[in-house]
């Protein structure tokens, strides 16, 4: 996360991330869409299959409302690639039948 802050997920985050891989999603797009990274994604399943998934430490957990804002902003920055890849392509293209 930014300026050095660390995310704190709940336990029931961290479970629905888990079941997200487990139902076949795949590791990249699940920590895609939940904006978390890849690696602590993988670190949870582990422990989960390990039986030793539990709650971050410290005392406030990540709110539902912060998860989806997460998520959202996820979702908005691939939505802002594909835009831009688009574009470029349109342009390309254009420049071509010239």
């Amino acid at each position: 996360m930014r300026n050095g802050k660390r995310g704190r997920y709940t336990l029931e985050f961290k479970l629905e991330a888990v079941r997200l891989v487990e139902s076949g999603q795949s590791l990249e797009e699940a920590a895609r869409s939940l904006g978390v990274v890849e690696q602590r994604l993988a670190n949870w399943v582990k422990a989960h299959r390990a039986g030793k998934l539990k709650e971050g430490s410290g005392k406030a957990g990540v709110t539902a409302e912060q998860m989806e804002i997460s998520r959202l902003r996820a979702e908005l920055a691939r939505v802002t690639m594909e835009r831009d890849i688009l574009g470029k392509a349109t342009a390309y293209f254009a420049k071509g039948q010239k």
